[in-house]
């Protein structure tokens, strides 16, 4: 009987998990069940696997609505009828095209009009009471031919013995047969007027009373009755009748959730829960109870529930979840694919290799055996074809992910990782056992993604080519914000229970009733999204088995996530940007523009052994260089005294979450220091692990230990790696695993403490570390930046700057800058660029920059000034651009007339003067008159007022540094350079804050670690303890003096602090 269930999947509405619902479902005695969600088919996976488990019979179906008015219900007959729905709901999404009144004639699908119009809880509709036809643009007015109407108005319908012919489109004349289904209106003949070739509307019809019905039912359309409106089948005629099914709709688990339900609506449609309306919230009794009762008030009409039964048992839905969906076939067919990557490989090997490399010829041999027997060829061919589009437009990319271990890969350029010098680990990459292909991540400069997905988009085509969806949930503060403003809540009284709930003025009814609430529907779904860079490319369409959206970023994405993608069979090819592509590039052309000279950013082998970048790298000078500047990396790297790639690489990985949280990472730098000293903890690990020193570093390392440590099989330690970086969601079979691993130990006689480290080792950071691929594939572009840095680095930071992507705020790398001998000036009209600009040594602050002044204004100057060369003054400036007064003033204050010779009051006077308040002018005169000189009194005006301005509209001061502002001229007893010097010993240091990262420790207490710049421009790190951070803490951002202890732990020196304090700056002069 349940024909329109609803999940949580109908964002806001629904209560129900997928499954709960089933479980309830099955708890009931329902054999067949419907899921239709709202809008959306998100769950239909999910819901097949669920029903399956329990033997019942799944179909699949969306309710249509337009806001919060239910349109009608669409029920797929079968896997055909599923995709009909998916296309039709995927138009609309895609077209923006608003749903139709009256949906196409689906061959495979059914469709029920709610009897109510779409308002579960009752409601007012107007009528008309007509013989004539039904007027144009109208919403389902409902015309009365011969009986009696009391229905009617928005969302009313037309009852006939018309009939519509099968292929008339739609077009449907009054007669005494039946409708006849089979027409598919497209979607562009669907909003026209009720007359022949547009809607598929009734010209005549007749309404009985109290039922909405659609003009001229097909034979695919019936009218859903609700339990709590059978009576109203009395007055109806049995030829009505018979058109009718029964519509017990599912949205709560029971009678409880209706006010969870209430709060999702009132977040939903944004106001207060006191102002939501019948038609927003769904009915209190939508919710399962058994079969027969559900049946019950239908008992007078058992043709009813006979038409409801033929339609759920001419419903089912079957999902393959054991063969890959990708596109199975690249060229003509799998062999013309095994062929052709064979070509490309061996040509790409003699370029990688040369002609008689006998250990790359075996394994690009072995690789592509068996990338052909699982089937895999087109999926590396297409991956190639991307690449080989991007490299035609001159885009530099960074493959990486497992697809990296291939030597197959590096051959066709998909990387650029050599996997035999490297020694990657193959069944990382790939085994026998796999049935998904292996994931390739592609990097592309943030600048150029956007051209290379519209290629894959035209390429493959829309209906087989989608995004990847993400599912946003209600987590935690974000849930007491919703609740809080649903309930009334002052913005104030939400933010003092957000942070601090449990205190006492904190507490009442409707704090409590947001909590409990908030915990009901933690983890809910809240709002589909984008996957950060995951692309399908289908076999079949996609609407084979979802509906897409149409986000604001252009392109169709999947209404479900990468979980439910790998579980339906598809592998995401990740279509990704970074800003450290970006500023890579831009740093050549920047260099190619200064100095005039062409570098290649490609020669990785020179930048490898190059002494200046092995300097840099052992001193971790690395600030702007990728992945490798943050104060943590840069603490390892002076740690491991790292001037190597091989260290480089494993460095990569071992600076990851899960190394540090095991406490290996301090393990690992020990004995990666004394090789000697140390003992590996069962000789199994010497064995598997000696080139990291027992210690596992890469996700490699935890599938050797699964598979020759524990026993597991390649699969099952490939699927306990993925269970632990959260890309498997089978707890069950992650259950069985982990009793499997502790099994398999205990039958090869391990004792217990050896079991349980090995496997702590295992869970704490499985999650978080890297392919040995992927962290080769970061260390290759951190080489490339430190190569830049090294030799050219103020052009390097004037890319960093452009890209606007590093770890630091912008004022960190201006300071770099200058530490590297640039002199630094502030915007100017005649000199700056809309980004930040070099010539010879000087860097020119872009006008990007300043806050406040608008885009179109900064591009025109850049424009005008190119055409018609510099400007003379602040006369000619306005005269030329016609600026508003407040965007020549935000200039003026920023300093960007001070060719002029002017000081800043005199530039304002004369803005005021020349241009009228409110009013620009842009047209250019015939003739120049020559302004009006004023006679003015002389200005005061000093460097520390340019430096509060540069501060209000740049972020940072360029006139002055941090520390010029100073009131004190004490800089501390040592500087970062002399900490080496001093170890030990308790000093007092000055530095400018920098950042602040927040840790709790094992007593759940928290604790700072502080990264500084002194003023010779260096940076210097500190260790905040609880004790002292309770006393002395953070004041926000400014020039602090700390007192603390100098402390050195291989090699690398900090300060632990006691105590410290943020030191006062010079006022304003002008206030």
């Amino acid at each position: 009987m349940y024909i329109n269930c609803h999940t949580y999947n109908s964002l806001r509405y629904g209560t129900l998990t997928v499954e709960r619902l089933s479980e309830l479902a099955a708890a009931a005695g329902v054999e067949r069940l419907v899921l239709t969600d709202i809008n959306n088919t998100t769950g239909i996976p999910d819901f097949v696997r669920e029903c399956r488990s329990r033997d019942i019979t799944p179909a699949a179906g969306i309710e249509f609505r337009d806001g919060n008015r239910l349109l009608y219900i669409g029920i797929a007959r079968n896997n055909e009828g599923f995709r009909e729905l998916n296309e039709f709901l995927t138009h609309h999404n895609v077209t923006g095209e608003p749903l139709p009144p009256r949906p196409p004639s689906f061959p495979n699908a059914y469709v029920i009009y709610p009897a109510d119009g779409g308002n579960s809880t009752g409601g007012k509709r107007n009528s008309i009471r007509s013989g004539g036809s039904n007027t144009a643009g109208s919403r389902w007015n409902s015309i009365s031919s011969g009986g009696n109407s009391t229905a009617g108005g928005r969302g009313n319908s037309i009852s006939s013995r018309g009939s519509s012919t099968a292929g008339s489109r739609g077009i449907s004349t009054s007669s005494g047969g039946s409708s006849t289904a089979g027409a598919i209106i497209p979607p562009a003949e669907m909003n026209g007027s009720n007359s022949a070739g547009m809607n598929g509307s009734a010209v005549t019809g007749r309404v009985t009373d109290n039922i909405i019905a659609p003009p001229v039912l097909r034979d695919n359309e019936y009218i859903g009755i609700r339990p709590s409106a059978a009576s109203r089948l009395i007055s109806m005629k049995k030829s009505d009748i018979a058109r009718c099914v029964i519509l017990h709709t599912v949205t709560l688990e029971s009678p409880a959730d209706y006010p969870v339900h209430r709060s999702l609506r009132a977040v939903d449609n944004n106001i207060l829960l006191s102002r939501l309306t019948p038609e927003m919230t769904c009915s209190p009794d939508e919710y399962i109870i058994p079969e027969a009762d559900a049946a019950g008030p239908f008992s007078m009409w058992p043709q009813v529930t006979g038409n409801t039964r033929r339609l759920l048992n001419d419903c089912s839905l079957e999902l393959d979840f054991t063969t890959p969906k990708n596109k199975r076939i690249y060229s003509a067919s799998r062999y013309d694919d095994k062929l052709l990557l064979e070509k490309l490989a061996w040509d790409g090997m003699k370029y990688r290799y040369g002609k008689n490399n006998k250990v790359a010829e075996e394994r690009v041999r072995h690789e592509l055996e068996i990338i052909d027997r699982l089937g895999f060829s087109a999926y590396f061919l297409i991956t190639w074809d991307i690449i080989r589009y991007s490299m035609a437009c001159g885009f530099y990319h960074v493959g990486r992910g497992s697809g990296a271990n291939s030597v197959v890969a590096y051959c066709l350029k998909i990387t650029n990782v050599d996997p035999i010098d490297l020694n990657l680990y193959f069944e990382r990459f790939i085994n026998p056992k796999r049935t998904s292909p292996p994931d390739f991540d592609i990097d592309y400069s943030w600048k150029e993604r956007d051209t290379v997905t519209e290629y894959i988009f035209r390429r493959y085509g829309h209906r087989h080519t989608a995004l990847l969806g993400t599912i946003n949930t209600f987590r935690g503060k974000s849930i007491v914000r919703e609740l809080g403003k649903v309930h009334g809540l002052p913005v104030d009284e939400i933010d003092a229970l957000i942070a601090n709930p449990s205190a006492e003025s904190n507490r009442g009814d409707i704090q409590d009733l947001i909590f409990e609430t908030g915990n009901k529907i933690a983890d809910f779904p809240n709002l589909r999204s984008i996957h950060a860079g995951g692309v399908l490319i289908s076999e079949d369409p996609l609407c084979c088995y979802t509906a897409l959206d149409m986000p604001p970023k252009g392109f169709p994405t999947t209404q479900w996530d990468m979980y439910t993608a790998e579980e339906l069979g598809y592998e995401k090819l990740d279509i990704l940007s970074q800003r450290g592509i970006g500023h890579i590039r831009e740093s050549a052309e920047v260099i190619r523009y200064n100095r005039g000279v062409d570098v290649d950013v490609h020669a990785i082998q020179h930048f490898k052994n190059d002494p200046l970048v092995k300097d840099h790298l052992r001193r971790g000078d690395a600030r702007g260089c990728f992945y490798i500047e943050s104060p943590s990396m840069r603490g390892l790297l002076q740690k491991l005294k790292c001037d190597d790639y091989l260290t480089l690489v494993a460095a990569s990985s071992v600076i990851r979450p899960g190394v540090a949280r095991s406490g290996m990472m301090r393990q690992f730098i020990y004995r990666f220091h004394n090789p000697d000293k140390f003992e590996y903890i069962h000789p199994v690990m010497k064995d598997l692990l000696s080139e990291t020193y027992g210690v596992m570093v890469y996700q490699e390392d935890v599938l050797k230990v699964c598979h020759h440590f524990a026993g597991l099989d390649l699969s099952d330690a490939d699927t306990l790696r993925r269970a632990m970086s959260g890309k498997y969601r089978s707890r069950k079979e992650m259950q069985k695993i982990t009793e499997r691993f502790f099994d398999n130990c205990r039958a090869k006689g391990y004792p217990d403490e050896i079991t349980k480290e090995v496997w702590r080792q295992i869970e704490s950071f499985a999650g978080y570390s890297f392919s040995k691929a992927h962290s080769a594939s970061y260390a290759v572009e951190s080489f490339q930046s430190l190569w830049l840095k090294a030799h050219y680095p103020l052009e390097f930071m004037v890319a960093v700057i452009n890209n606007f992507g590093g770890f630091y705020r912008t004022w960190v790398y201006v300071q770099e800058a200058r530490r590297e001998g640039a002199f630094i000036e502030a915007p100017c009209i005649n000199h700056s660029t809309y980004k930040t600009a070099i010539s010879d040594r000087t860097i020119f602050i872009g006008l990007i920059h300043i806050q406040g002044l608008e885009t179109n204004l900064a591009r025109n100057i850049i424009s005008e000034r190119n055409k018609n060369g510099d400007f003379k003054g602040i006369e000619d400036f306005i005269s030329r651009i016609g600026p508003g007064l407040e965007q020549t003033i935000i200039l003026i204050r920023t300093g960007a007339f001070r060719f002029t010779g002017k000081s800043k009051a005199t530039l304002l006077w004369e803005a005021h003067m020349l241009i009228n308040r409110g009013k620009s002018e842009t047209a250019r005169t015939l003739f120049n008159p020559e302004p009006k000189k004023f006679t003015m009194p002389p200005f005061e005006q000093s460097e520390l007022e340019d430096a509060y301005d540069e501060i209000e509209l740049l972020g940072f001061p360029v006139t002055l540094t941090w520390f010029d502002m100073l009131q004190t001229k004490f800089r501390g007893e040592v500087t970062a350079a002399g900490m080496k010097s001093v170890i030990g010993r308790r000093v007092r240091m000055v530095g400018h804050l920098v950042t602040v990262k927040y840790i709790k420790t094992v007593k759940n207490e928290w604790m700072n670690f502080g990264c500084f710049i002194d003023h010779e421009g260096e940076f210097f790190d500190t260790t905040h303890f609880p004790q002292s951070l309770k006393e002395w803490p953070f004041r926000g951002s400014g020039t602090y003096l700390i007192q603390g202890k100098i402390v050195d732990e291989f090699g690398y020196t900090s300060l632990e602090v006691e105590k410290m304090a943020r030191l006062p700056v010079k006022p304003d002069p002008r206030y």
